[in-house]
């Protein structure tokens, strides 16, 4: 048996009055989407329980088969496993967003997608200036980067008490009361408030004004966790799995899975991504593994940006270039499965990740039709197909319950 997951990262959505009432999976162009609703079934799931935050982290963990609940321990422990960065019993990881505020409001959680090389400088700088003991600086990809918080205290400065908000939830709002909260919150907004004196006139930022580019004003510390065990996927479901994606959180996820990691060149995590060359590596991918699962970004990027022609747009590319060439592929070997779902909800209203039902469809082998016409959130609204614990979905779509 062959298996594909594919991950369109925040496609689900509410009606827009812009699309006459439809949301953006019922406007978009998606036949092969379509066709995997048709031939299989259609249902929803909750990927997210309400006591947990909305991040693509949990979400994420939840659609590939992990209760969240007992493995999740923060974001960018799962982004420094992507990176091989190792982590001690007590060191705790903490995102590191570059952004732009302006007048005390979040213009840009991206700092207008700073380049990886200039991200990589202005990190540089707040190692040597602004670290304090036992805080190191990794650089990432654009405006994904990580600190980590050595320490041998079993106890650490952190605790599941200490809160943050992630940059993303703010754009365009005020920051005043997104600043760290709880436990050990000193330490970070003062490395945060640091980091704007430091970067005022860096050389990075000087350059990007003169070009007319956002600068990065400062850090944007967030989703700290010490690293999480988990139990190996195939180990788990007896099913040997590879990702393909351009973000590291997956990139981090893949190997706690121990799936294996597949780059794909043109891959950027944003909505100029080369989606027909994802499609095509991961048709590739099938020759050696059971399952490949292709995470897509571009949408939930669409989505934060509040730009419905760019979600639709993506929906229809990674409809053409992945769904549709897959599912062909896939039934080239005779048994097979194909599961569509995204992790979460992100609205473009809101600009921001949501709790809530996410639609899915599966087609395959020993799936029966449910007479299911369409691959869209109201589709699947009307399924008597759910999980509310969205992680038991994968135990399903494997045939293991």
């Amino acid at each position: 048996m062959k298996y594909a997951i594919i991950i369109p990262d925040g496609c689900a959505d509410e009606p827009q009055e812009s699309l006459g009432g439809k949301t953006h999976l019922q406007a978009a162009n998606i036949p092969a989407m379509d066709a995997v609703a048709a031939e299989g079934i259609v249902g929803r799931s909750i990927n997210v329980p309400d006591c947990l935050p909305p991040g693509s982290d949990v979400a994420n963990l939840s659609l590939l088969g992990y209760d969240p609940l007992t493995h999740f321990t923060g974001r960018a422990p799962l982004e420094a496993a992507a990176q091989g960065i190792a982590m001690g019993p007590n060191d705790w990881a903490v995102r590191c967003n570059l952004v732009t505020v302006q007048d005390q409001v979040m213009k840009d959680f991206t700092a207008g997608h700073i380049s990886t090389d200039e991200a990589a400088e202005l990190l540089k700088s707040a190692q040597q200036h602004i670290a304090a003991e036992g805080v190191e600086f990794y650089p990432g990809v654009s405006y994904r980067n990580l600190m980590l918080l050595r320490t041998d205290d079993p106890a650490g400065p952190f605790s599941r008490d200490t809160r943050t908000t992630p940059p993303h939830d703010l754009t365009d709002k005020s920051v005043l009361d997104g600043y760290p909260r709880g436990p050990g919150s000193e330490l970070l907004s003062r490395l945060m408030d640091e980091s704007m004196a430091l970067f005022a006139d860096h050389p990075v930022n000087q350059a990007r004004l003169a070009d007319g580019r956002l600068p990065a004003t400062n850090v944007w510390l967030w989703g700290l966790g010490r690293v999480p065990r988990l139990t190996p996927f195939q180990e788990l479901y007896g099913v040997r799995g590879a990702m393909i994606t351009a973000v590291d959180l997956l990139r981090g996820i893949a190997t706690l899975f121990g799936w294996k990691r597949i780059e794909v060149p043109g891959a950027t995590g944003y909505t100029d991504t080369d989606y027909a060359a994802k499609g095509r590596y991961a048709i590739d991918a099938l020759k050696d593994v059971d399952l490949v699962c292709v995470h897509v970004e571009a949408t939930d990027e669409a989505s934060h940006e509040g730009d419905t022609p760019a979600k639709i747009k993506a929906l229809e590319e990674i409809d053409r270039h992945i769904v549709g060439p897959v599912h062909q592929a896939l039934k080239g070997y005779g048994e097979y499965r194909l599961l569509v779902s995204p992790d979460h909800p992100t609205p473009v209203r809101t600009k921001t990740h949501a709790h809530g039902f996410v639609p899915w469809a599966i087609a395959g082998s020993g799936i029966r039709p449910d007479g299911a016409a369409a691959y869209d959130d109201a589709t699947a609204a009307r399924s008597e197909t759910a999980f509310v614990e969205g992680w038991k979905l994968m135990e399903f779509f494997l045939g293991k319950n």
